[in-house]
């Protein structure tokens, strides 16, 4: 995800100001991130029609309580984020199934910049990254694939998962050293 400018993000709220106004105004945001909400809720479920109709919900739970959104120095997005990763959760509590993860190369490469992997060939990294994943809890996958996969700020983490943006940074360094650990573990 790109991140935005302060003048942007500016830009951004009068837009969303206006759209409290004039609902007709909050199709602008529609038409800007539909694609990239759909996109975060299709990698979590893998399933078009599904994502397609939680990314509806989303769109539609945003436009109804638009005037509770305020400023808190992140992008409008992140907000719609926070309601996407809700709906999907709820989602997956009312199935009872597990989420899709997405394993894209610049995520595990990031991963291996942070020293997880103790080999350097790919294809090792990417079956290591798998089994381990299966050993951490939804709540560890969720931060693993929003700050590597996802590249999100931790301001951004924080944001989406109702923590201080320290705590994101405390948890992001844990989890690295967990999987450090599994990957050691299991390699034995």
């Amino acid at each position: 995800m790109a991140h935005q400018q302060k003048k942007d993000i500016l830009a951004e709220v009068r837009i969303v100001e206006e759209a409290k106004k004039n609902p007709q105004r909050f199709g602008i945001l529609y038409e800007r991130y539909y694609k990239p909400i759909y996109l975060f809720i299709y990698k979590r479920i893998d399933e078009e029609m599904i994502a397609e109709d939680i990314c509806a919900q989303v769109f539609l739970k945003a436009m109804h309580n638009l005037s509770k959104y305020t400023y808190k120095g992140v992008p409008f997005s992140a907000w719609l984020y926070r309601i996407a990763l809700n709906e999907t959760n709820l989602y997956f509590r009312k199935n009872k199934t597990r989420r899709a993860v997405s394993l894209e190369d610049a995520g595990i490469y990031r991963l291996g910049e942070e020293q997880v992997f103790e080999e350097d060939e790919y294809e090792g990294q990417i079956h290591q990254t798998i089994e381990c994943i299966n050993q951490l809890a939804e709540k560890e996958v969720e931060l693993l694939e929003l700050r590597f996969f996802e590249q999100r700020s931790f301001k951004e983490i924080a944001y989406l998962l109702g923590i201080n943006e320290n705590t994101a940074k405390v948890r992001s360094h844990r989890l690295i050293e967990k999987m450090k650990k599994i990957i050691r573990r299991d390699g034995k």
